[in-house]
C-alpha cells in the first residue's frame, strides 16, 4: 500500500490538481477553476498526497442543506488501493457533521467502477442527464446518498 496523506486543499496545490485533471478526465478543470474553488467558500476540496505530489482529490460544493460531489479523481497508477474510498468516507462524514441531508453527484453511464463504488456507500441512481459529458459524448447517472439513512 502507498503511504499519503490527507488534507485539505490549498492554492498551493493548484497546478498539480489540474495537471492531474488533465490526467483523469477528457474535459480537464483548468488552473483559473481550480483557483475559484479555493476562494469558494461553499466548496470543500480534499487530497491525497504521497512524497509532496498529489495524487488524488474530491470536492464538494454546499448548497444549503445539500452537498454536491464536483469531482473526485485518483492518478492512474494508484487507482484501486482505497484512496477514493478513504476520500469518499471523509467527504461524507465532513456532510453529516454539518447537517447536510443528502449528496448528490454525477457519473459517466459507462464508468461501472465507480458506480460500484458510490453504489457501495449507499449511493442510489435516481435519473440521467441526457449528453451531460463530452469527448466521448455520454449520459450522466445522477446518484445521490440520503445522509439520514443508514
Amino acid at each position: 500500500m502507498i503511504d499519503y496523506i490527507i488534507r485539505p486543499m490549498s492554492f498551493g496545490d493548484i497546478k498539480q490538481l489540474s495537471d492531474l485533471d488533465k490526467r483523469c478526465f477528457a474535459v480537464p478543470w483548468s488552473e483559473q477553476s481550480f483557483a475559484e474553488e479555493a476562494e469558494n467558500r461553499l466548496a470543500y476540496y480534499l487530497v491525497a498526497e504521497a512524497e509532496q505530489t498529489i495524487i488524488a482529490y474530491i470536492g464538494c460544493w454546499r448548497v444549503i442543506d445539500e452537498g454536491h460531489i464536483t469531482n473526485i479523481a485518483v492518478a492512474p497508477e494508484y487507482r484501486r488501493q482505497g484512496i477514493a474510498t478513504e476520500l469518499l468516507t471523509r467527504i461524507i462524514h465532513a456532510a453529516r457533521s454539518q447537517s447536510l441531508v443528502l449528496l448528490t453527484l454525477e457519473v459517466r453511464k459507462s464508468n461501472s467502477a465507480a458506480r460500484l463504488l458510490y453504489e457501495s456507500f449507499g449511493f442510489k441512481p435516481i435519473g440521467e442527464r441526457r449528453d451531460y459529458y463530452h469527448s466521448p459524448t455520454e449520459n450522466a447517472v445522477i446518484m445521490t446518498l440520503m445522509l439520514g439513512e443508514e
